[in-house]
């Protein structure tokens, strides 16, 4: 019955719409006459060529989206996408995020972070068939495992040429699999990042708001060995040399014009059931914000103290503070838009189609029910699982916990191990061990976790773990203070070496050990697997119903002739549609772009509106005509999400405009439900970004290497 309905879903004609939608390449000669009507010069099929002109020139960083601009292996993304580089490479006597960073030379290049990545697309393969058959029809906990071997097997054999990262994604739910095979460069060089008062004007204020003067831009190098093939940082490697790169856009930008973005976006729910959706909006956006609101204002009181703890939690409060507001932006958008009203009346409509087929709809029917089941399983212990993961995974203690895991699985073959614990994982795993000291301090560790710990507290009593009761030696912040002060003053492995030394330790010696921290590391393990036993338990089944439900919302949609794309899972999606302002609300019109005016007209001398002196003074010399000559922000109607962050904006003939950076206020909440009237994408022009490197924080020699020496 599932390949029946499936069938059905796929055999409709589908009737592709601009603006909404974000493509995978295997759907382009399907969106082919909608990309020429919108504007699209190069012949669609080009865009088909993942290594080709301009696709080739599109990257991954892992988190973000990023471009070659030379034939330099020079990399363009965002500013908030290199910050944690940024952060890295700080100190209170040398920081970069506030004032900037240029390399002068190579030479001067810092190493972006043991844990920095460029994938470059090599190929993407269909393996949907030996996905399915491998899951048979096992369920729960067996059917994902029958998967997750699959996938391995899978894996192995794409990485069997070393320097190559594969990934098999998921679309729909599981009707479809596709393995995707990129080069993996990891020696990854921050070159340019602009100063705080430039590459985050405007800060949380402006954040997700329009108009907008925000140069969020930063430049990477992507390094290999002396061979060409990927390397392990070393001063002997050289710079890569990409097969394409972008040329930067000559022809001014204009209001209409077309515009399309190629990226990796993390994740969308336009699909979710409204029981899905009504725990995020009435949970996790709400509750777990005001966690969130409290941790900003534990982290920045203690940072106000001490600008070492301001430093190094500076990546980790910016996070947070920014999915802050995008939940708040998302709440206030499901009111607007009546987001609760529409997903269940979508639902009901579905159901009620299906029920209009008879037998060829009860396939679907049931799955719905299955998924409804499954969901208020999860809500069931929602609060736990939060708080306990929290715990668990906070800075020192959450690396012990992942080595200690790391020992478990070690003990099994390499193919029979969780994913994220085999042998391909341990550079990653090292990674966050050598880069944790930049990002941890045990004061500001202790108050993280006696936060989460006073949350713990109250949880109810059968859903408490004893192991952790037992640690804590008591039910008040006295017992909390009590057993932090010893196990934190007691423990030897804040050190790097210490903790490196453990990823070659067998599970036995973990188990013996006497360090405090370790021991409460080893001794949440029982109840955290239990836990994770139960999710994988609900994965496995979510994967037998919900590919059969999707089919029937295809077919659904299709019968009415709407769009159909994958929800967002960090895979390679294509977006496009033409710069376009917008009307927030009634007698307010916002225009496509805006200027060098308007950036100095909000400033103030204060953060975040303290915009460099120098950069001021250049705009107050400029007759009005320059100044119109380099717009800073601008608006387009594409469809992205977070991971799109970094992505090359391109033109009709596939030269770079901007970088993809950010959403408009209205337009978070279109992740769930899509608000074509309101969704904006929000991009730093390429002439501004020329501009503060020629004018304001000038690198005329990255400007000479990208070909805008000019």
């Amino acid at each position: 019955m599932r390949l029946a309905v499936l069938v059905a879903a796929l055999s409709l004609p589908l009737a592709a719409q601009a603006r909404e939608g974000m493509w995978v390449p295997q759907q382009l000669p399907e969106i082919a006459s909608p990309l020429r009507e919108a504007g699209l010069e190069l012949p669609p099929e080009q865009l088909a060529d993942l290594t080709g002109d301009p696709m080739g020139a599109v990257v991954a960083l892992g988190f973000c989206t990023a471009s070659f601009v030379s034939p330099e292996g020079l990399v363009a993304t965002n500013h908030h996408c290199a910050y944690g580089a940024i952060q890295l490479n700080s100190t209170p006597e040398r920081n970069l995020m506030e004032n900037g960073f240029i390399a002068a030379d190579r030479s001067e290049e810092l190493s972006a972070g043991p844990s920095a990545r460029v994938y470059v697309m090599d190929g993407i393969s269909e393996v949907t068939d030996r996905i399915e058959a491998a899951a048979g029809e096992l369920v729960g906990e067996e059917r994902l495992k029958a998967i997750e071997a699959e996938q391995k097997r899978l894996v192995a054999a794409c990485e069997a040429e070393p320097g190559y990262r594969c990934t098999v994604y998921s679309f729909f739910g599981g009707q479809t699999y596709r393995l995707f095979r990129q080069l993996e460069i990891r020696d990854v060089r921050l070159v340019y990042a602009p100063p705080r008062s430039v590459g985050n004007y405007g800060g949380e204020v402006d954040n997700w708001m329009w108009p907008r003067h925000t140069g969020d831009f930063a430049f990477y190098r992507a390094y290999v060995g002396p061979d060409g093939k990927p390397a392990a940082h070393s001063p002997d490697n050289v710079p890569y040399r990409p097969k394409r790169h972008l040329r930067l856009a000559t022809a001014p930008l204009q209001a209409g014009d077309f515009v399309m973005v190629a990226g990796y976006p993390g994740r969308t729910n336009r699909y979710a059931l409204y029981d899905e959706f009504q725990d995020v909006a009435t949970w996790q956006y709400p509750v777990v914000g005001q966690y969130l609101r409290e941790l900003v204002a534990i982290v920045e009181a203690a940072g106000a103290q001490d600008e070492e703890i301001e430093v190094k939690y500076a990546s980790t409060i910016r996070g947070w503070q920014n999915a802050m507001k995008n939940w708040a932006g998302q709440l206030e958008g499901f009111e607007r838009i009546g987001a609760a009203a529409a997903k269940q009346a979508e639902e009901q409509a579905v159901l009620e189609w299906l029920r209009r087929q008879g037998r060829e709809g009860r396939a679907g029917l049931a799955a719905h029910a299955a998924l409804v089941r499954l969901a208020a399983e999860a809500r069931a212990t929602r609060q736990r699982d939060l708080v306990l993961g929290q715990i668990a995974g906070t800075g020192l203690l959450g690396n012990l916990r992942q080595l200690h895991r790391l020992a478990m699985e070690s003990a099994k073959p390499d193919a029979e191990r969780l994913p994220g614990y085999q042998d391909r994982d341990r550079p990653q795993i090292e990674a966050g061990v050598r880069q944790l000291e930049r990002r941890y301090d045990p004061r500001m560790e202790k108050q993280l976790l006696a936060y989460w710990l006073k949350h713990y507290l109250a949880l109810p009593a059968d859903q408490r773990v004893p192991a952790l009761d037992a640690w804590l030696g008591g039910n008040d912040e006295a017992a909390i203070a009590r057993a932090l002060d010893a196990t934190y003053g007691g423990t030897s492995l804040a050190g790097t070496e210490a903790r490196l030394a453990l990823m070659q330790s067998d599970l036995a010696a973990f188990e013996a050990s006497e360090d405090p921290l370790l021991k409460l590391a080893v001794s949440l393990a029982p109840a955290l697997l239990e836990m994770e036993r139960r999710s994988r338990a609900r994965t496995g089944e979510d994967n037998r119903h919900r590919p059969v439900y999707l089919a029937a919302v295809q077919a659904y949609k299709r019968s009415r002739g709407q769009a159909i794309y994958p929800d967002a899972n960090l895979s390679l999606r294509i977006t496009y549609g033409n710069v376009a302002g917008y009307s927030p609300r009634d007698g307010v019109a916002y225009t496509e772009f805006t200027h060098l005016d308007g950036l100095a007209a909000k400033a103030t001398g204060e953060e975040p509106f303290d915009a460099p002196a120098n950069q001021l003074a250049l705009i107050a010399k400029m007759d009005p005509a320059q100044k119109a000559a380099i717009p800073v922000n601008f608006l387009s109607d594409l469809d992205i999400t977070g991971g799109n962050s970094g992505s090359p904006v391109l033109n009709g003939r596939g030269e770079l405009v901007g970088l993809a950076f950010d959403g408009n206020w209205e337009s978070v909440s279109s992740n769930w439900v899509f608000d074509p009237a309101m969704t904006r994408m929000i991009a730093v022009d390429h002439r501004y970004m020329l501009w503060v490197m020629r004018e304001v924080f000038p690198a005329p020699h990255l400007l000479e290497e990208m070909g805008a020496d000019q």
